[in-house]
């Protein structure tokens, strides 16, 4: 088996408060567990932490979200709605304050493999598995079977 590939999480990070870092992202929480989605805009962020919440996750924010001492969390005045392109902004439902990072997703980062290397996003106190990928139909899914039931063993 291959090592896993370590990518430092720090370096996609929009701004910092002394350890704690701050992300042009979506976050919401499924089940306790922190899912960070990063990428550019209308790269689907939004669209695949909405499709989360339709299975029982929980809006942590949309748009911006900080990594607190290895817990996702939204900024202080973070409306609690999500994009919905193309409808609007929809209110988010239950709303999680925090919850620990868990799951790194890039949709700016699509992977070329069909059974890509194991990718571990790290901080100086977190390593959590990083997914890349792009919006399809397959993805929430996916995340969905990953976050309850975990990757196969290599």
């Amino acid at each position: 088996m291959d090592a896993p590939l370590f990518e430092p999480l720090a370096a996609k990070a929009a701004a910092r408060d002394g350890t704690a870092l701050y992300f042009n992202a979506s976050a919401v929480s499924l089940e306790g567990c922190g899912v960070l989605f990063l990428g550019p805009s209308a790269a689907g962020k939004s669209a695949t932490a909405l499709g989360l919440l339709a299975h029982g996750a929980q809006l942590i924010s949309d748009d911006g979200v900080w990594l607190r001492e290895g817990c996702l969390v939204p900024p202080e005045a973070a409306p609690h709605l999500i994009e919905a392109r193309g409808i609007g902004l929809l209110n988010g439902g239950a709303i999680d304050v925090s919850a620990p990072l868990a799951l790194v997703v890039d949709l700016g980062c699509a992977e070329d493999d069909r059974l890509p290397p194991r990718r571990i996003a790290t901080t100086p106190d977190e390593k959590v598995t990083l997914i890349r990928a792009t919006f399809d139909p397959t993805l929430v899914p996916a995340l969905l079977q990953f976050l309850r039931h975990g990757r196969a063993a290599p």
